[in-house]
């Protein structure tokens, strides 16, 4: 049918598509947090960033397993808050998706030019985001196979990265120095780059209607992937915040190669062999992420609340419509060339998202006691994730008011959107309905 996916993927490529959406969060973005806290500080931030995300991809496998729907947390919000609930949360998770990949863009740009200095950030960063624009429109299957082979490779460079670093790690530039910097206000600023280093998690639930058997797979490839990205996020800030000066690191879009440029003198071959291998890694988060946005649009499409071209698919199964058109929106804010303010809009799509997941879950236990639950958790689970969910929203408002209000401003114009469209809709289906009892 015109607006069904296939069926193709395995628990190890959701796996690689979980991980691979994320991936790119180790090698930029969660240094700039240096710019507001100190590593002591940042540690406590990704502590109970690594808590919250535990408890909720936990919570979000059980939903995940008893809905595998390509619009994951739209289809979980509408089942239990209605339609006004599905399309905020499917448009939040547009958001969280959208705008990390032109952030990934910018910093692939940024690699490019750390190894290729002639070549303009901007024109890398736009034309790796346009071939792999290209590669989505070759259908899932193509696209998670690309996804394995570069998720793996991004992992053998951290793995390389770690072994050339172990040895110089001073732990004074870590617990020495002005520890206190910031203080509480900066270890709630630094909360959105400790976010970045789980980012797109959620994001493997969009595949679950993809998977040959989500009940089975979804757990497993969510549990993995979870284990895989806390090893890999505590890895990459310890050999990072060991060696290279707080400063640096904060302001830096490459802080891998900078690392080792400390370690072994500027322009080295390990570095520039480490740029190259980024590259991978940044990849595998920005095909990810196109996978994610472009399954959400899809699904809106697919659900009445965006218009029904969306979700077309081609011969291959990929939405190309939805997949191209959001895709021209996240090219226009590469042009933007600011990374740390894209990473906090994106962060605030993904915390509002949880928070109707974890709404969602707790309405679905209440509502649908004896719904058919492959994978079951603990009421716990979901308890911490939604306060710790609150403290993010608060915080992160908080210190990013100017820039919220932007985000905040797109919600409404969102809302006011939802109702014309919902009316246009409703009037279109009457007429036909009218037309047919004719």
């Amino acid at each position: 049918m015109a607006n069904e996916l296939k069926k193709t993927l395995s628990p190890f490529q959701l796996w690689a598509i979980i991980v691979g959406m994320v991936i790119s969060g180790m090698y930029f973005g969660w240094n700039n947090a240096m710019t507001f806290t100190s590593p002591v500080g940042f540690i406590i931030a990704i502590l109970i960033v690594t808590v919250f995300y535990g408890a909720f991809m936990f919570s979000y496998a059980e939903l995940s397993t008893a809905m595998p729907k390509a619009d994951a947390s739209g289809e979980f919000a509408a089942r239990t808050m209605g339609r006004v609930g599905g399309f905020f949360a499917g448009f939040s998770c547009v958001i969280e998706f959208l705008f990390a990949t032109p952030a990934i863009a910018i910093s692939i740009g940024a690699y490019v030019n750390f190894i290729v200095p002639t070549i303009p950030v901007t024109v890398a960063a736009l034309v790796f985001y346009g071939i792999f624009v290209v590669v989505n429109c070759l259908g899932v299957k193509t696209a998670a196979i690309i996804e394995t082979v570069v998720t793996i490779v991004a992992i053998i460079g951290l793995i390389i990265f770690a072994g050339a670093t172990a040895g110089h790690v001073q732990p004074v530039k870590i617990f020495g120095g002005n520890i206190y910097k910031g203080g509480f206000t900066g270890i709630f600023n630094a909360i959105p780059f400790a976010i970045w280093f789980y980012l797109g998690a959620e994001g493997g639930a969009m595949s679950a209607e993809e998977c040959k058997n989500p009940k089975r797979d979804i757990p497993k490839g969510f549990i993995i992937a979870m284990a895989t990205l806390m090893v890999l996020a505590l890895v990459t800030f310890v050999c990072t915040a060991g060696v290279l000066d707080n400063k640096t690191l904060g302001v830096t879009n490459s802080p891998i190669p900078d690392t080792l440029d400390v370690i072994f003198g500027k322009g080295n071959i390990l570095s520039k062999f480490m740029s190259f291998i980024g590259l991978f890694g940044l990849v595998a988060s920005l095909h990810g992420l196109t996978i994610g946005y472009s399954r959400q649009v899809f699904a809106m499409s697919r659900a009445n609340y965006l218009p029904k071209f969306l979700s077309k698919v081609n011969s291959k199964g990929a939405p190309v419509a939805a997949i191209i058109f959001p895709s021209i929106i996240g090219m226009l804010f590469v042009l933007l060339n600011n990374t740390a303010t894209i990473i906090v809009i994106s962060c605030f799509g993904t915390i509002v998202l949880h928070a109707l997941s974890m709404i969602a879950f707790f309405i679905l236990r209440k509502k649908e006691p004896d719904m058919e639950r492959p994978y079951k958790v603990s009421i716990a689970l979901p308890v911490i994730a939604l306060l710790l969910n609150v403290i993010f929203l608060v915080t992160t408002i908080y210190s990013n008011l100017s820039t919220i209000s932007w985000v905040v401003l797109a919600f409404i114009l969102a809302f006011v959107y939802y109702i014309v469209y919902s009316k246009l809709t409703a009037s279109r289906h009457l007429e036909e309905s009218q037309e047919e009892a004719i």
